[in-house]
């Protein structure tokens, strides 16, 4: 099978499942075809671990869309699948080219779909299939058109047969849902890269050439290597002494200080979101004085200790912002916010850890990127697997804190544990499976699985 008959059919499963339906079991179910297909065309491409797990994990996102039909699991959905297909299809790319890739081919499909020569394979027109269409088609047609306007004067009956029907079909969302469909599919499946993708692939190579190795080229023509590197020393150095005297305050405040419960919460907000900032900005620094150069300067051993020092205190002001913001969480229960706290400095500690990597074995930019690439797919894989409104819920009754029921009816996949606290608490809730019988009168299609589960009443 060529591209375009996967595109075709591609685009019939997409109506077949979305035709009449919301978003819900349907795009699991198309997600897996895709893969199957993937599977199938690509077959003798897949040689790497690498892939398989993809395959997995294509797979468990599709059943976590089936189940949960969130956005964080549509997102795992949609990035396994394109990251399978990309790593199948162009396995030597690195894998965040693939952004920038999504967003011009969502643009460029919109043209390249009328570029015909591209995706249909050209085939000779000779006499023999001007007569088979002639002999095999037309004739027979004119003759069966012609006898069944005959029959259909002789009998009502036989007419009846042919015309007694009403197509009950929405025209109009039929095309919407075809145009979408074939949209979706060529891109995903004729999706274009450019020259340039493989020409620049090697500037995203984990590792320095050796050119890069030899030449330590100054980032400002008008400062030369010496001067900026001793600029690169007096700024690490000055900002290290910040940074301590930072750590210092900032633990003084959160865990001496007295503070008034009110304030509680906006103080930690606003420190939280400075430790934030502060962890973007220090990658940011060691990722411009080790672009190039310094990696291999013999006379930079000085500039490497002080970055080495500076990512290390900034792991130390990640780690105490961690704690607090447990203590936090010991006060006020769980929420969706504090978790994503705690993901975002966990993310924050791994990409200071392969920053120092960097320094150490002295590896290109790319390679923090390249890293870093795989571990935010894995926490957003973690995330869509994990019901963590459930895990919200059964900390906070178990503590005690954050059980106001207006935020236990905020969170999403509770309803179990949430009504049989209710209903303990003796608290009304008029809305309560309000979701459940939404998504009870849906078909199956437009369904979350989550809620075929939920006990009911």
């Amino acid at each position: 099978m060529k591209k375009i008959h996967f595109i075709l059919l591609s685009s019939l499963i997409f109506i077949l499942l979305f035709y009449n339906e919301g978003v819900g079991v349907n795009l699991a179910l198309f997600g897996l075809a895709l893969i199957a297909f993937i599977c199938y065309f690509f077959q003798e491409k897949f040689s790497q671990r690498l892939h398989l797990f993809l395959v997995i994990t294509s797979v468990l996102s599709c059943f976590a869309f089936a189940w949960y039909g969130d956005f964080v699991s549509f997102l795992a959905l949609f990035l396994s699948i394109v990251f399978l297909q990309f790593k199948v299809q162009d396995s030597g790319l690195k894998l965040v080219q693939v952004f920038p890739l999504i967003f011009l081919n969502g643009i460029t499909t919109l043209g390249r779909v009328f570029m015909f020569s591209q995706y249909l394979s050209k085939r000779k027109v000779n006499n023999n299939l001007a007569k088979k269409l002639i002999a095999y088609g037309v004739i027979p047609a004119v003759f069966l058109g012609l006898f069944f306007v005959v029959y259909s004067f002789g009998s009502n009956h036989f007419s009846s047969l042919f015309t007694d029907y009403y197509l009950d079909l929405d025209v109009w969302h039929l095309v919407v849902i075809a145009i979408l469909g074939f949209y979706f599919s060529f891109t995903f499946w004729n999706y274009w890269i450019p020259e340039i993708c493989y020409e620049k692939n090697s500037v995203l190579d984990n590792d320095f050439n050796k050119n890069e190795r030899i030449e330590a080229v100054p980032s400002f023509s008008f400062l030369d290597i010496d001067f900026e590197r001793k600029s690169g020393e007096i700024t690490l150095f000055l900002l290290n002494l910040l940074l301590v005297v930072f750590i210092v305050t900032y633990n003084y405040e959160q865990f001496f200080e007295a503070v008034q419960k009110a304030k509680l919460s906006a103080d930690t907000h606003e420190r939280v979101n400075a430790v934030i900032f502060s962890i973007i900005m220090a990658v940011g620094v060691i990722l411009f004085y080790f672009k190039s150069g310094f990696n291999f300067d013999v006379k930079a051993n000085s500039l490497k200790k002080l970055a080495k020092i500076w990512i290390v205190l900034n792991a130390v002001l990640i780690v105490s912002t961690l704690i607090k913001n447990a203590e936090y969480v010991s006060y006020y229960g769980l929420t969706y916010k504090r978790l994503g706290v705690c993901v975002f400095l966990i993310l924050a500690i791994i990409g200071l850890f392969f920053s120092f990597t960097k320094i150490i074995r002295q590896k290109t930019n790319a390679f923090l990127f390249n890293q870093m690439v795989w571990y935010c797919y894995g926490t957003i894989l973690l995330c869509s697997y994990v019901n963590w409104g459930n895990l919200i819920t059964h900390y906070n009754i178990a503590v005690n804190k954050g059980v106001d029921p207006n935020f236990l009816r905020s969170l999403n996949y509770n309803d179990n544990l949430r009504n049989a606290f209710f209903e303990e608490e003796n608290i009304e809730d008029v809305w309560v499976n309000y979701d459940l019988n939404k998504n009870k009168k849906a078909t199956f299609l437009s369904k979350a699985l989550y809620y075929e589960f939920v006990e009911t009443e």
